[in-house]
């Protein structure tokens, strides 16, 4: 049976990437009779994961780039085109969707995906200050300590809104690591429920990567803007989750080693 193919005629930049992607959906959707979804398609496709991280902003930077808005950047043009999975390759994706998982462990500063017992990648992140501070988006006192426990990713935010939880006001802007003022990305947020709590904590991009490794979020889980699309392709709604916070962990040589506690007590 040949390949069904999706041919792109015009160029599609990132600000208009997931509605390109929603109508692709919608016309297979009533074509096969099979269902085949945006996380199946993509990673039938992993070039297109590969191009999206390679908007990253400080990616750009490597190679001399200062882009100033990220929306704009092209993903697909013309004459690129996605194979759709068949229906064998679709139960094959759903199989591996089903064996995946994230874990992030704290104060090792690090998110993992797993495929059943292997790890397939590793990425740096930042957690949950060891602070208690007064939110206005919850109009209360609030630990900012990451949440430990068990549970699955719930919601994707396909367009998320940027807003500052410390006085609540919504930004358009950011300054990056360099000093340089930039438009925002247009990745996706992921929502957590942990021990069947949604405590509103996400996983997402941050914009000022300097911060990874580091307890400064406000309790999310940051990762670089490229790590976010791993992530989010590697998470469909449903993918389990396991934040923990496990002080001693094996090096590279199988040797234990104590990492520091960044939440006493």
């Amino acid at each position: 049976m040949p390949e069904t193919t999706h041919v792109f005629e015009d160029t599609v930049k990132v600000r208009d990437y997931f509605k390109v992607m929603d109508s692709i959906i919608s016309r297979y959707d009533s074509l096969l009779n099979y269902p085949v979804t945006e996380h199946m398609i993509v990673r039938y496709n992993p070039w297109v994961i590969d191009s999206l991280a390679a908007t990253d902003y400080y990616r750009l930077k490597e190679h001399g780039i200062t882009n100033l808005h990220p929306k704009e950047l092209p993903i697909f043009e013309p004459d690129q085109h996605l194979i759709i999975p068949d229906s064998t390759a679709a139960d094959s994706l759903s199989r591996l969707f089903e064996q995946a998982y994230l874990d992030v462990n704290i104060p090792e500063f690090k998110l993992r995906i797993w495929q059943k017992d292997s790890v397939i990648y590793e990425f740096p992140v930042r957690v949950g200050r060891n602070e208690r501070k007064y939110l206005a988006m919850a109009g209360r006192v609030v630990n900012l300590q990451t949440h430990t426990g068990k549970g699955a990713i719930v919601r994707h935010i396909k367009e998320p809104v940027f807003i500052n939880p410390s006085n609540n006001h919504v930004y358009h802007v950011t300054r990056r690591d360099d000093g340089i003022v930039t438009g925002l990305p247009n990745i996706p947020w992921l929502e957590t429920e942990i021990n069947g709590v949604r405590y509103g904590q996400l996983i997402h991009p941050t914009t000022n990567i300097e911060t990874l490794g580091r307890a400064y979020s406000n309790g999310c889980i940051g990762t670089s803007e490229a790590a976010a699309w791993y992530i989010y392709y590697y998470a469909p709604i449903g993918t389990r989750i396991v934040i923990r916070y496990d002080l001693e962990v094996l090096d590279k040589n199988g040797n234990t080693t104590r990492l520091r506690n960044i939440y006493d007590g």
